[in-house]
């Protein structure tokens, strides 16, 4: 993947390949191949992103990262068009915030983004109102799927950004347990014949739940500690460290609360893991709190 550039500033090290253009008025300069939004900064900057990953090839599934480019009709997914010599961007004007704003007002009224990290803001930002299309928009509400004792599937959440399906599939573990299946609001991420998890070939390595940017993927304790009102991300702490069930060196970043670890996750930018695990990194942590009985 391309290096970034600083908020719209040059790249550092650039070659004699590197592309010179502008965006909102500043000139960038930046290598070849490099996309609109890592140009921008990637992952983070201004421009909101739903579908995109840093460590899966974009889908242009949600369309809220659109932005202009003078000369062309459309406006163009900044998560996977590269940049080209001389091109002016405008991440900001009122052809982007009107396609931001009806994009994130017909998710919101189909989808359930309440654990959606920004999209609160994002509302604000552009002016959005989901709840505009009343209480008749059809959804994807479904019920959540329990099937097992390690992660649930929360589908009603779901954006169809193909996260999942990739990671489990060409991109990274190539179990290819899952794939979009039906049309339309009959659309969503299934097992083959729609089975349970534990009938599938799910190796049940998590690398899905990493990539997921909705919530509709979700550790199984995470989901529990939820319904449960415990759950509570301001008294949470995180930790680095290396796993230790083979000589691999998968990085791993502890979730704790209460001076117990809740989940586990990996640093995308780990060139190691990219952010990937196997079952036993992901989920076998209980070992690393049993506790002797206080009485004994």
């Amino acid at each position: 993947m391309s290096q970034p550039a600083n908020q719209f500033g040059d790249v550092p090290g650039t070659s004699p390949n590197s592309v010179a253009l502008s965006i909102d008025g500043s000139e960038v300069t930046v290598p070849d191949g490099t996309t609109i939004l890592e140009a921008c900064g990637g992952k983070g900057c201004d421009i909101p992103t739903l579908c995109y990953g840093d460590t899966i090839t974009p889908k242009n599934a949600c369309r809220v990262c659109m932005v202009e480019v003078e000369g062309s009709r459309v406006l163009v997914p900044s998560c996977s068009r590269q940049v080209e010599a001389d091109m002016v961007v405008h991440t900001r004007s009122e052809r982007v915030d009107h396609a931001r704003k009806m994009v994130l007002e017909l998710l919101g009224s189909s989808v359930d983004l309440s654990l959606t990290e920004h999209v609160d803001d994002w509302y604000a930002e552009y002016g959005a109102d989901p709840s505009r299309y009343g209480p008749d928009a059809a959804t994807v509400a479904q019920p959540v799927k329990v099937d097992n004792d390690l992660y649930i599937r929360d589908y009603a959440k779901c954006i169809l950004c193909y996260q999942c399906v990739d990671a489990c599939g060409e991109q990274w573990q190539h179990s290819f347990v899952i794939d979009i299946a039906g049309r339309g609001f009959d659309a969503r991420v299934s097992t083959e014949n729609d089975v349970s998890l534990p009938d599938s070939a799910c190796v049940y390595c998590g690398n899905c739940i990493q990539v997921c940017p909705t919530g509709a993927l979700m550790f199984k304790s995470e989901y529990d500690m939820r319904q449960t009102g415990t759950w509570e991300p301001e008294r949470q702490t995180t930790t680095d460290t290396i796993c230790a069930f083979c000589g691999v060196g998968c990085n791993l970043t502890l979730h704790v609360q209460d001076n117990t670890i809740i989940k586990v996750s990996s640093p995308s930018d780990s060139p190691i893991t990219h952010g990937n695990l196997c079952i036993k990194g992901r989920f076998g942590f209980q070992h690393a709190q049993n506790r002797p009985d206080s009485a004994g």
